[in-house]
């Protein structure tokens, strides 16, 4: 392997962090750093741009962190996580076989890291399942969603939930609405049912989950059906279990 031949990019908000990596990279002249990046956003932006072998990237960064950055990237390059937390992240990544830095972290550990991922690179072997499982390992811990991150096109959206009035099922994606505007997040309804807070999003429907906060009324539409409607006049299917839920949430 040729020296320069493996271009990396560094993603992590704390200079002095970059800082370690490059000097720890002086003993790995094969990979030659492109470009550094303070946040989620201008990683994502570099990324697509560049196309780099290698990534070394934070978690919890400023507007989006590592896993958010992740989810909406769509070509992954070899991803070598760093991060000052050993509670969640760290089951993730020895549940999906990833490697991971725990700052601080020595030259040696480093050097570990860097050199299971030029292996990977000589050898061909993808990291896509592994990415893939650690996605799901996120999408299981136990804090509730207080954001969704959303790309489109060359543009990342970033949701509070707090805006969210309604979700919608749509094949493979779930429709999420704010006010005035709509947008489109590749997973399933069944994912933020159980990410998003229980007492402030009911599942009213095998299609449909809403805000407690949006609902205006009930209207009956057959003998043993209702419809809901949002305080901003859409109209919403509830199923006999969603009504179950209703009445235990709102007390009548």
């Amino acid at each position: 392997m040729e020296k320069s031949t493996i271009k990396t990019i560094i993603i992590d908000d704390e200079e002095l962090a970059r800082k370690v990596i490059v000097k720890y990279l002086e003993k790995h002249p094969e990979v030659e750093i492109i470009e550094e990046c303070e946040n989620g956003f201008s990683g994502l932006k570099a990324i697509n741009e560049k196309k780099p072998d290698i990534v070394f990237l934070d978690i919890q960064m400023p507007k989006i962190n590592g896993f958010e950055m992740l989810d909406v990237l769509e070509e992954k390059p070899l991803i070598i996580f760093s991060t000052a937390h050993d509670d969640f992240a760290i089951k993730a990544f020895e549940h999906s076989a990833l490697d991971y830095l725990l700052k601080p972290y020595s030259q040696r550990r480093f050097s570990e890291a860097v050199n299971k991922a030029l292996e990977r690179i000589v050898t061909g072997k993808s990291q896509s399942l592994e990415l893939e499982n650690l996605g799901i390992e996120n999408d299981t811990q136990e804090d509730f969603l207080r954001r969704i991150v959303i790309k489109n096109g060359n543009q990342v959206n970033v949701i509070p939930v707090d805006d969210i009035l309604l979700l919608e099922a749509a094949g493979d994606y779930v429709e999420i609405y704010t006010a005035g505007k709509k947008y489109l997040k590749q997973k399933s309804l069944t994912f933020f049912e159980n990410r998003l807070d229980t007492d402030h999003f009911i599942r009213v429907h095998r299609s449909s989950i809403v805000a407690v906060s949006e609902i205006s009324k009930l209207e009956p539409y057959s003998k043993d059906s209702y419809i809901l409607v949002l305080k901003n006049g859409k109209e919403v299917n509830v199923s006999r279990t969603g009504m179950d839920v209703l009445k235990k949430k709102l007390h009548f």
